[in-house]
């Protein structure tokens, strides 16, 4: 990793009860996908040209599924970045699958989980993958309360077999991470978070006193992008992008925050990168509090 970049990208941070330590801003790679998250790009250069980008700046957690595509962006990556640098995380997720009518449906049987962590491994060309998220449907896009208790057994035997290194979750309740961690070492906990979706303040904290690791998907709203006056006003008085603002404040929530934004742009990869020399006074700390408290209001 280029020596520039180690104090910047939000700091570093280790996995629990491994040896693995990343960049606290890293990638999504979700977008590299076509449209809709279906079939290829429509400029595979550039995606291929993101990547490495992200990469050469010193981002060392790159987040995936097979089921993005699918199997498009595992095969990118792996045509961007293999043989990978030995520092490179590679995170993935299980749970779902892509039928042709481009639908998202679940993918949770012990055939279906298996099925899954094989694609990953050949698309990525890799014999271990480094952390497999399980990724409870729940809701379209928050959890929903429910046993996965199977789901997690199956990834803790494939982990016995050598072909997952480690587990994390995604989608879930504070309960489902219990019921998890009953089961197997949990590494990391990825949920929809942002400025305004504050339903996981518990659990962040929660988290961060255990030394796990919280990764917000949809920084800034995902499919629908957060409205907010008050974002849009505090990033044109600092002279930066809303994202680069929601970004800074996710950063600063709280230290065992990783983030994962996605973007098929070199130019929006370069300003995501940027939010971590984004410094935000006690005052503009207190405006962006607002925004949640009006979410909920």
């Amino acid at each position: 990793m280029n020596k520039h970049n180690e104090a910047m990208l939000g700091g570093r941070f280790t996995f629990p009860g491994t040896s693995l330590t990343v960049q606290r801003i890293g990638y999504g790679a979700m977008q590299l996908a076509g449209p809709g998250v279906w079939g290829p790009p429509r400029d595979q250069e550039s995606a291929v040209a993101v990547l490495r980008e992200a990469v050469a700046a010193g981002v060392n957690h790159i987040d995936t599924s097979d089921f993005y595509g699918p199997h498009v962006t595992n095969q990118i990556i792996r045509q961007a970045l293999h043989p990978y640098p030995t520092e490179l995380v590679i995170v993935t997720k299980l749970g779902a699958r892509r039928p042709p009518d481009k639908s998202w449906q679940p993918a949770i049987s012990p055939e279906d989980l298996t099925a899954g962590v094989e694609d990953n491994l050949r698309n990525l060309h890799l014999e271990a993958l480094d952390i497999v998220n399980y990724r409870a449907m729940g809701s379209i896009h928050g959890p929903k309360e429910g046993s996965i208790a199977e789901q997690v057994t199956v990834l803790a035997d494939l982990r016995r077999k050598g072909l997952i290194r480690h587990i994390g979750l995604s989608n879930v309740t504070a309960a489902q991470v219990s019921e998890a961690q009953a089961i197997t070492d949990v590494v990391c906990v990825q949920n929809n978070y942002n400025l305004a979706h504050r339903h996981d303040d518990a659990l962040i904290d929660d988290l961060s006193r255990q030394g796990i690791p919280y990764v917000p998907f949809f920084p800034l709203g995902g499919f629908t992008p957060l409205q907010s006056s008050t974002l849009s006003s505090v990033a044109d008085r600092l002279g930066v992008t809303p994202m680069q603002v929601a970004l800074a404040w996710l950063l600063h929530r709280s230290p065992n925050i990783l983030l994962i934004p996605g973007t098929s742009s070199v130019a929006h990869l370069r300003e995501n990168l940027a939010a971590d020399q984004l410094m935000l006074s006690p005052q503009t700390l207190t405006e962006l509090e607002g925004i949640a408290s009006a979410a909920v209001g």
